[in-house]
């Protein structure tokens, strides 16, 4: 045979075995899904509520107009601190102070009317004394006079004459009553006119008082939008108001972070938090969780659901105030923050990504359970019923080159682990990607682990 002939026929079946080759190797990964693995560790865990907000003193007041007029004095800058009682601003109060003037002077006339009263009501009081006694004797008079009649000791006209004394005195008592009554009624509206004025001079000083503004409290100005000159005006009804400035109380700094409705639930006063500051960087304040919300806030608006004129389907938020431990004296009111709430904490337990975990239908696992796959334990066998449709969380295991799907019972979630607090044990391989592999994987499916650090390693 010629050498060309044996060259040709070595190279055919060197052809036809490296194609056997190949058709083994393509037959056997025919199935076989290709997935990224990691092992199940023991470890601490931390459930933590995410949050943002701004930074609010604990304790502050907006000071608002309380009456109509332009600012004559300005006494603070903004960033100065005051004292309590401190002058802050002053508004124009000519007619106040003249009101208060004209309303103390009516006041003065008043009680001395009342006083001029009184002293009418004790003269008339005197004069009903002496009538009574002037009443008294004429009275015993006439009685005299009538047992001298009858014994015809004393002439008519004398006790005719003695008659009409005591009418007379008689008339005089009623009328000296009469003005006792009178000059008792004076007195009374003389002290009511006077408790009338006093009330008049209680609301002219009161709208004087407010034309001066005075600090409540210790504090910070944080906030002065007027100028001296500018006038003021008080709210009515759905307008506000005009502000003047507002204080606020620095020795005690708050982060109000709103909290999502789904989280609100896991917060709980006392909670250990981390505030971090976006005009602080790379520093983490200490905080403890002082106040929650009862009321919802609607996230579009920002307004409570109390508020709403109608139902929303939006979501909503929980205000929840963190108070900062140690906080730096360089802070100021509207700063953007962050709020890391600790809701609960884990020593030891068992975690696994929470991209591992997945859902399949109790279903669809007895069906492959019956057929032979590899579920192992899947879900016990139920009669026929709705809770065959249930949904169970569980996680794909490898075992044997295999994925068998496991279900577990999970606790609190970290931020990017979960505790496993049944089902599958410290150190067995999970499978925890793709995401897309984990959706459409069955259980019992042969498997080819592909982690991006084994091929670090080969490289």
């Amino acid at each position: 045979m010629k050498r060309w002939k044996k060259i040709t026929i070595g190279l055919v079946a060197g052809f036809l075995i490296v194609g056997a080759v190949l058709g083994i190797i393509a037959y056997s990964g025919r199935n076989v899904v290709a997935v990224e693995t990691t092992r199940c560790l023991r470890q601490d865990l931390a459930a933590v509520v995410t949050a943002s907000g701004e930074i609010k003193p604990k304790m502050y007041v907006n000071i608002g107009a309380n009456a109509f007029g332009k600012i004559t004095h300005l006494y603070v800058k903004e960033g100065e601190r005051v004292r309590k009682g401190q002058l802050l601003a002053q508004i124009e109060n000519v007619q106040p102070s003249a009101d208060v003037a004209a309303t103390a002077a009516g006041l003065e006339a008043a009680r001395t009317d009342a006083r001029a009263a009184q002293a009418g009501y004790k003269t008339a009081l005197a004069d009903l004394d002496r009538v009574k006694a002037d009443y008294e004797r004429t009275r015993l008079d006439w009685q005299r006079a009538q047992a001298l009649y009858q014994e015809e000791l004393i002439a008519k006209s004398e006790y005719d004459t003695r008659q009409n004394a005591w009418l007379a005195a008689d008339a005089g008592l009623a009328e000296s009553h009469a003005r006792v009554a009178q000059a008792k009624a004076q007195v009374d509206s003389a002290e009511r006119r006077v408790a009338q004025t006093r009330a008049t001079l209680t609301h002219a000083a009161d709208v004087l008082k407010k034309t001066t503004y005075a600090a409540p409290f210790d504090g910070i100005v944080t906030n002065l939008p007027v100028r001296e000159g500018e006038t003021v005006v008080i709210g009515i009804q759905n307008s506000p108001g005009s502000t003047l400035l507002t204080i606020a109380d620095m020795s005690v700094i708050t982060s109000e972070v709103k909290v999502d409705e789904t989280d609100i639930v896991n917060v709980k006063l006392g909670q250990a938090a981390e505030v971090t500051i976006d005009a602080i960087p790379k520093k983490v304040f200490k905080g403890v969780v002082t106040e929650i919300g009862d009321n919802a806030i609607v996230r579009s608006t920002g307004l409570a659901t109390s508020q709403e004129t109608s139902s929303s389907q939006e979501a909503k938020d929980f205000k929840v105030v963190i108070t900062l431990e140690a906080p730096p004296e360089n802070l100021r009111p509207g700063l953007s923050s962050t709020g890391k709430i600790t809701t609960a904490t884990r020593s030891k337990v068992v975690t696994i990504p929470i991209q591992a975990l997945t859902m399949r239908r109790r279903s669809d696992l007895e069906s492959l359970a019956g057929g032979g796959g590899a579920v192992e334990a899947a879900a016990p066998q139920l009669p026929a019923s709705k809770d065959n449709e249930q949904e169970l969380q569980g996680v794909f295991v490898i075992r044997k080159g295999k994925a068998d799907f496991v279900p577990v019972d999970t606790g609190i979630s970290g931020t990017t682990d979960i505790e496993v607090v049944k089902g599958i044990d410290e150190g067995d391989e999970i499978v925890v990607g793709s995401y897309k592999v984990l959706r459409t994987m069955k259980p019992g499916s042969k498997v080819r682990i592909d982690n991006p650090e084994a091929k670090q390693e080969q490289s």
